[in-house]
């Protein structure tokens, strides 16, 4: 029985054509050789498992070719690779600058191959650097690195520096393909994407889980069999998550996430791949953005069949929401009800059920629009043809004597109740009680706001407006309601676009204001004739501050604005 060979080291590669995924970087070293214009000191840098330590030993093996060697020959004795991670004191660096003054027995060049550089001590830097700037002639150095930040900056500058780049989803995938072929495999499409994906760019990792699966499944490599043995969410419940949470069945919704929950999976890896299949029916879309949708062609077919169903505007909302639990995710003490209510949350962004607008409105003009209602105009008759009418209907008594004015189809305005007088007790105009009452009458007057269009909102400049606000502050102490005119006073309103912004230092203040704001709004919107106007109170505790409390700090305010009031405390020998 002949022992296994892992994949990567099974397929790994023997010359630049069969380099995944670096065609700029071969391309560019093999023109080197060919131009004789290779520099004698390189730099490989780049993420784990994408061709780094292959493309050294490649390019070694290359620039002591010469055509009349054996295609078995590897130039065992020109090529010397050392790991710097195990290898990293000065010592060891002497040994090797030592090693570099004798000149190759076979072939042109001896090559230095130094894995994970960064690895090196900061005195074994400083030995190396000699010996990079000004090799002998005969000597090539290839430095190899996962974290380029960490080398010093003197050994960059004697390095011709090559950025291997990840490898993308497709490359890896069309790779697994040509293995899975070479092997009699046969693999689902999607299972060879989902390996590629589970990689990370990273070609060594994903030969590696190729590996693994295989020995799992056997020759049939599927979807199911992938996702199962590597532990991921398949794309299926994420296409049944959005489709119950579109439905608004929240019930539903929350056995699915419990199901997954049971099967073994984080809370937190299900909402962040929630938010990415969200992303990915956002760019599915838009013509434009599809070729960023890294997917096997049968599971791109499904999110462009389900991105026709999802609003624009609930994926948005529906990224945002999963975006925020996952950023909330770990510093939760209740997990799951947090992954619960995002899902809650998610369902109700297009539930219609009870939702109402923050405007009311009397039948708005739109409603028959939709509706494909031509509304019929009424002519209202004015108030002297209306007392008219019914003076001459008074002096003409109908035939039958029991039928009442109100009865008569002359009227315009709807009959009024009777008011019984004995059951309907009435409060005097100056109690409290009725006071109260007319002040919350005007602020449900301004909760009903009809939808006509021809209402004027003319623009207007800043300063028109702080005039119009102290003319009415002018009216209301020519009224004599000085307490209103002192609330107004105390903050000077600012405008954002058609929000009138004012700030109280409690909460007494803004309910006083909310309760006057109907005619002071009317006031207002006439005077600048402008009817989309709206106030806006805020209570701000930090405002307190600038106002006296106690007795002593009246007193000083006070003597500030007349300092004889001293005079007089003194002369009378008053308290505070």
């Amino acid at each position: 029985m002949e022992p296994f060979v892992v994949s990567a080291r099974k397929y790994r590669p023997q010359t630049f054509n069969d380099v995944v995924g670096q065609q700029a970087i071969t391309n560019t070293l093999l023109n080197a050789i060919e131009n004789n214009h290779l520099a004698q000191a390189l730099l490989f840098t780049g993420p784990r498992g994408v061709g780094k330590t292959t493309c050294a030993r490649i390019l070694a093996k290359m620039i002591n070719s010469d055509g009349s060697e054996t295609e078995d020959e590897d130039f065992a004795f020109n090529i010397f690779e050392l790991d710097a991670a195990s290898n990293n004191s000065v010592d060891d660096i002497r040994s090797l600058t030592d090693q570099v003054r004798i000149p190759p027995q076979v072939g042109k060049y001896k090559v230095y191959i130094i894995d994970e550089v960064h690895m090196l001590s900061q005195a074994a830097f400083n030995a190396f650097l000699k010996t990079l700037e000004e090799p002998p002639k005969h000597c090539i150095f290839i430095l190899a690195t996962t974290e380029k930040h960490k080398i010093i900056p003197t050994i960059l500058s004697r390095c011709q520096i090559f950025d291997f780049k990840r490898i993308s989803v497709k490359d890896a995938k069309e790779y697994l393909k040509y293995i899975a072929k070479e092997q009699s495999i046969n693999a689902e499409d999607d299972a060879l994407h989902i390996i590629a994906q589970k990689a990370d760019g990273a070609m060594r990792d994903a030969l590696s889980i190729f590996d693994r699966v295989v020995s799992f499944s056997g020759k049939e490599l599927t979807r199911q069999a992938v996702t199962e043995n590597l532990n991921v969410l398949d794309y299926e419940t994420y296409f049944t998550s959005t489709d119950l949470i579109l439905e608004n069945k929240i019930p539903e919704l929350l056995l699915q996430f419990n199901a997954t929950l049971s099967k073994g999976f984080d809370g937190h890896h299900y909402i962040t791949g929630l938010a990415s299949h969200f992303r990915d029916l956002l760019v599915s879309k838009n013509e434009k953005t599809i070729e960023l949708l890294e997917v096997g062609d049968d599971t791109k077919a499904k999110y462009l069949e389900q991105s026709k169903k999802s609003p624009h505007d609930f994926l948005i909302k529906g990224i945002g929401l999963a975006n925020d639990t996952d950023l909330k995710y770990k510093s939760s003490k209740n997990q799951r009800l947090l992954v619960e209510l995002c899902l809650m949350q998610l369902a109700s962004i297009t539930f219609d059920g009870e939702k109402k607008n923050s405007r009311h409105y009397i039948i708005p003009a739109s409603y028959f629009k939709t509706k494909g209602i031509t509304p019929i105009p009424v002519d209202i008759p004015k108030k002297k043809e209306i007392t008219e009418t019914v003076e001459a209907k008074i002096k003409q008594p109908t035939e039958n004597s029991k039928e009442t004015i109100i009865d008569q189809p002359i009227l315009a305005e709807p009959p009024r109740p009777i008011i019984d007088l004995k059951k309907d007790r009435r409060t005097s105009g100056l109690s409290l009680k009725s006071i109260k009452a007319k002040k919350d009458h005007q602020i449900k007057q301004m909760e009903v706001v009809i939808d006509v269009d021809d209402l004027p909102t003319e623009a207007f400049t800043e300063e028109e407006f702080h005039k119009t606000w102290n003319a009415y502050i002018a009216h209301l102490h020519k009224k004599g309601e000085k307490i209103m005119a002192s609330i107004l006073e105390m903050d000077k309103p600012k405008l954002n676009g058609i929000a009138i912004q004012l700030e109280f230092p409690n909460e007494t203040l803004k309910i006083e204001l909310e309760r006057a704001q109907y005619p002071l709004m009317e006031f207002v919107r006439k005077k600048l004739q402008n009817f989309d106007l709206k106030l806006d109170i805020k209570v701000n505790e930090e405002i307190s501050k600038k106002y006296v409390f106690t007795a002593q700090d009246k007193y000083e305010k006070l003597k500030e604005k007349n300092p004889n009031i001293e005079v007089l405390r003194k002369t009378f020998g008053l308290d505070i």
